[in-house]
């Protein structure tokens, strides 16, 4: 019982952060489309890890 524990905390806490990450680098490539800048892989780098985020959350609910 305290390993499945561990790892919905490690697994919950690693896709929290990716999801914030995530938003952050989505933020950034919005800006650097209105600057008029290279926005296109950034913006895709940053979608990655929100849903890369996002899937390490819902999946650690099953360890809960």
């Amino acid at each position: 019982m305290k390993k499945n524990k561990q790892r919905w905390f490690i697994q919950s806490v690693t896709g929290l952060l990716l999801t914030g990450t995530g938003l952050s680098i989505c933020i950034h490539a919005g800006t650097l489309k209105l600057e008029g800048g290279e926005w296109f892989w950034t913006g895709t780098l940053g979608l990655v890890i929100f849903q890369a985020g996002l899937s390490l959350v819902i999946d650690g609910v099953r360890y809960r």
